[in-house]
């Protein structure tokens, strides 16, 4: 049987938060929900994180992940989701990092 490591990798972060949600630690989940041009993650891209400040998977190859967290740790301590919006012509895009020329919009939301 072929083994399809594409949906590993999607599936692979929700695993994790199921798995530190049982531990008893908040999680929030953020997913990419829209991509314009050349977004490194597609969408449905997860990214998982703990109040901690620990993160497993990607929403954009490392481009924006550190703000990402910071919103997340928000959205744990708050419960409120948020959406988020990444493009170069932000300003913000350039300071965290995602100068390779695509848009992503990503949601923000505590599980449980």
């Amino acid at each position: 049987m072929e083994h399809n490591t594409d949906l590993d990798e999607v599936r692979d972060p929700l695993i994790i938060a199921e798995g530190w949600k049982e531990k008893g630690r908040d999680v929030a989940i953020a997913t990419v929900v829209e991509t314009w041009g050349s977004a490194p993650r597609p969408a449905g891209s997860h990214l998982v994180i703990d109040a901690e400040g620990n993160f497993h998977g990607s929403v954009s190859g490392g481009c924006v992940e550190g703000a990402v967290v910071t919103e997340a740790l928000e959205v744990i301590e708050s419960g409120k989701a948020r959406m988020l919006e990444f493009g170069v012509a932000d300003e913000t895009a350039w300071r965290v990092g995602l100068s390779c020329g695509g848009r992503i919009k990503v949601y923000v939301e505590r599980l449980g």
